[in-house]
């Protein structure tokens, strides 16, 4: 699907024709849209195809005076399980005219702009719109990290009052999403750093400003993502623990409990045998009164031992 916007006094608005200036914004092309854009910018095909490419990384070429961006996004969806948090790559080609954005899917921050949410962008300034783009996804990144953040938070207190499966698969499911943002994050940062240089894109004095408040974001986002997977592994490790310590326990009771009881079928075998020499063997109740009083002996002398 193809849609062009352009900026109409101060806001971003849909048109109806591609023109100069304007900001394409492609969603899950099909071969004829894919053909049409790259007869009509001289693009290379290989751009449009790392575009869509799902395992893309974060990159940054150029070529034949076209500039191809990948970066990585941040995606969250619900499902029924909770909240799940991925990241998708979507690909920003500059060219000569316009700036063209293309990615397999609908993504929540190109809708941004679309709706008019984003003010004071110029999609004719194909440089800082393409920078202003880059600074939502970052802002975006910081977003996600802080919901993971209050998340992992809510199930580490559920966790405290009883311990179940769900909340430890919930926990797995954040610590293998911030796996994701730390490492997208520095593709990103790498990207900006290689932008940073002024060999791929012309960067002005406000373009250069903008950059570097993009770069500022991205690291914060880098060192968040890296503290809060730490504090998720740590709070991983510690909970496995407390479930290993409490099998531990709940095996040397049962234990505990089997010696004791077991006491009452040893007095019984050595009497319901015909050995000689027993003390009162003729006496019914006298076994009774022997297994009772040894499994309290037994059951004090494990307790003291803090064995139940």
């Amino acid at each position: 699907m193809l849609a062009y916007y352009k900026t109409i006094n101060g806001r971003i608005r849909p048109i109806d024709e591609m023109e100069d200036g304007c900001w394409i914004d492609v969603v899950n092309p099909d071969e004829k849209e894919i053909n049409f854009l790259i007869n009509s910018f001289s693009l290379e095909p290989d751009f449009l195809r790392a575009a869509l490419d799902e395992e893309e990384s974060s990159r940054i070429e150029s070529e034949d005076g076209n500039t191809l961006i990948i970066i990585d996004t941040p995606v969250c969806e619900v499902t029924e399980n909770g909240v799940t948090y991925s990241t998708m790559p979507m690909g920003i080609l500059v060219t000569q005219t316009n700036v063209i954005t293309v990615s397999l899917r609908e993504n929540s921050i190109i809708t941004e702009f679309t709706e008019g949410i984003v003010k004071n962008v110029h999609t004719e300034l194909k440089t800082q719109f393409v920078l202003f783009i880059m600074l939502r996804v970052a802002t975006r990144f910081l977003q996600h990290l802080k919901q993971i953040d209050k998340i992992s938070i809510q199930l580490e207190r559920q966790l405290r009052k009883s311990m179940k499966n769900k909340e430890l698969i919930q926990l797995l499911d954040l610590q293998k999403s911030l796996v994701y943002f730390s490492t997208s994050l520095k593709s990103d940062e790498t990207t900006l750093e290689k932008m940073m240089r002024g060999r791929y894109i012309k960067l002005y004095e406000d373009d250069q400003d903008i950059l570097e408040d993009v770069l500022i974001e991205i690291k914060q986002a880098v060192e968040m993502s890296s503290i809060y997977l730490n504090i998720l592994s740590g709070t991983m490790d510690a909970f496995a623990s407390v479930i290993s310590n409490n099998l531990n326990i709940v095996m040397k009771v049962l234990a505990s409990i089997t010696i004791v009881i077991s006491i009452p079928n040893i007095i019984a075998g050595f009497y319901g045998m015909n050995v000689q020499g027993l003390p009162l063997a003729q006496y019914f109740w006298f076994p009774i009164v022997i297994s009772f009083a040894l499994m309290g002996v037994v059951g004090y002398l494990l307790h003291r031992k803090d064995m139940l």
